[in-house]
């Protein structure tokens, strides 16, 4: 493995060539025109890690694809000669494109591992589209792709799923293909788009693990490889060819439990700030060059600006937060459970970080929506381990930023959010609970709903009660629903109400499993909380 660092550049030679103009044809937005671009032709697919589309807008949204011949090439280039290359792109308003709406081209660098980002604008809202690349006289398979509605408009309903936790030494990403059939129009995704550990061993009997991928990603080279493993899966990349995704990071991108700049709790010594601050460069630009994140997602260094509005008409705000850049290090120096820690309750203490923070409530003031969607990564509500008095708590989602929680959803109470619903990951469990204003106060009202989806793959093949899911359920009184088993979550809204249904799979280790319900719950308008469907 080459050293942990990633190369220290600005953000111009990132992109790999200097002024606005040619800034804006590197990330698609500007005419062709940028000089010293080779034409490519070689050998070998280049399309291999898929198309993508995203961060849907009322114009447009932006495309992704990344050129890799050799996708799994040990030093993370994808088998891509060290030179900028001309990928153009069309989109249609059908998909034989006979009715081609935009046309473009872009410049696939060394620097951002020869992934593009163009993108597009000027659109018709609330249509649907369809795309595709050209490079080195090979065209990409056809993407389908959506923009929102108009901002001023109120649209019906919004169908959408949201899924996280994808381990691929734990199973087989079947979740994507039934996510695939079903009737959406956008995925959310919250976190672990990746495991940075090893892979040496596999619960997918019979599935061959290259040795290049037996080692840890510390350095971009290595995160590289890691992207193009698990986006090697045809599943996932049929679900992001169908559909615009929305996503955000949690801990695994980068490493087990990490907190912003100062520590890591997890199997890793900790580092020095110099050594960790390198590495979250390497992952946060690896995280950038494989999926379908805008210019203003860019990172810059160690720091990334992934909290982000999204809106669906007057129907729905999605405002995508980050749990994990701007926090302060958990509580009592533990990941938990715990019980005792009274620094989890300390006034100052942050998941958040300030600026996030009211930026987050300011979004709370200026909402016109009907319903507000909270892409969050670990869970917002508490989750007790003991079912008498006292409490006994992780460290890491919410529970050990008690002030925060309290923050945030007293100030959708008071700045009064029509319907606040927290959307979650991280837990490889599914949740339907109900949020307090303040779970320090037994007599706190409810102002909230939060549905915690679960894994992928990430935890094996799971049940649908445990022992773990028996005692939350006691310990809890606001949580209303627990299943341990793999899958995602589907959701449709309307004027009227919410509607969660829970996806799961009997099984990941082997493939081709069937998916059903298990159970839907509600949250009507105006009436924080869930019920039953």
């Amino acid at each position: 493995m080459g050293s942990a660092r990633a190369p220290r550049v600005s953000r111009r030679r990132f992109l790999g060539f200097g002024g606005a103009t040619a800034t804006a044809v590197v990330l698609g937005t500007g005419a062709w025109g940028a000089p010293g671009i080779r034409a490519f032709a070689e050998s070998g697919r280049l399309f291999t890690l898929g198309i993508a589309s995203g961060d849907p807008a009322p114009d447009g949204f932006v495309l992704w694809t990344r050129l890799a011949p050799d996708p799994l090439a040990a030093d993370g280039r994808g088998g891509m000669p060290d030179r900028p290359v001309k990928v153009e792109y069309e989109v249609a308003r059908d998909e034989r494109f006979r009715h081609v709406v935009r046309r473009g081209a872009a410049v696939a660098t060394p620097q951002l591992a020869h992934s593009v980002h163009p993108e597009i604008h000027g659109l018709q809202p609330g249509r649907e589209y369809f795309y595709r690349f050209r490079a080195g006289g090979q065209i990409s398979p056809v993407g389908r792709t959506r923009t929102m509605p108009a901002r001023t408009s109120n649209p019906r309903s919004l169908s959408f799923a949201f899924a996280s936790c994808q381990a691929w030494q734990d199973g087989y990403f079947t979740a994507y293909d039934h996510i695939a059939n079903e009737d959406i129009e956008l995925v959310v995704h919250l976190g672990d788009y990746i495991y940075e550990y090893e892979i040496t061993a596999s619960n997918r009997r019979g599935v061959p693990v290259p040795p290049q991928v037996g080692t840890e990603a510390f350095d971009l080279a290595r995160y590289r490889l890691q992207y193009s493993f698990y986006k090697s899966e045809a599943p996932l990349q049929k679900a992001h060819a169908l559909f615009p995704w929305i996503v955000t990071l949690d801990d695994h991108e980068v490493v087990n439990d990490w907190a912003g700049d100062t520590v890591i709790l997890g199997r890793n010594p900790n580092p020095s700030p110099e050594a960790f601050a390198a590495r979250k460069a390497a992952a946060f630009q690896a995280f950038y060059e494989n999926l379908p994140l805008r210019r203003a997602q860019l990172p810059s260094g160690p720091s990334m600006h992934l909290h982000r509005r999204l809106s669906y008409g007057r129907l729905a705000t999605f405002t995508m937060i980050d749990t994990r850049l701007y926090r302060d290090t958990q509580a009592c120096g533990k990941l938990g459970p715990i019980a005792g820690c009274d620094e989890r309750l300390d006034p100052d203490r942050t998941i958040l970080g300030d600026r996030q923070r009211e930026w987050l409530l300011d979004g709370f003031r200026s909402s016109g929506s009907r319903w507000h969607v909270l892409g969050n990564q670990a869970p917002m509500t508490e989750t007790d381990w003991d079912p008498g008095p006292g409490k006994n708590l992780w460290m890491d989602p919410w529970d050990g930023y008690a002030a925060d929680r309290a923050a945030v959803l007293g100030a959708a109470q008071d700045r009064g959010v029509r319907n606040l619903v927290v959307i979650t990951g991280d837990r490889h469990q599914n949740y339907a609970c109900d949020l307090k204003r303040d779970f320090e106060r037994p007599d706190s009202p409810t102002v909230a709903s939060e549905f915690v989806g679960t894994s992928v793959t990430s935890g094996g093949d799971g049940a649908d009660m445990t022992a773990d899911g028996q005692t939350f359920l006691k310990a809890n009184p606001h949580m209303k629903f627990f299943n341990s088993q793999r899958g995602y979550v589907r959701v449709n809204v309307d004027h009227e109400r919410w509607q969660s249904d829970f996806r799961v799979m009997p099984y990941v280790q082997k493939p081709n499993a069937p998916v059903s319900t298990r159970a839907s719950f509600v949250v009507e308008d105006r009436r924080p909380g869930v019920q039953p469907a």
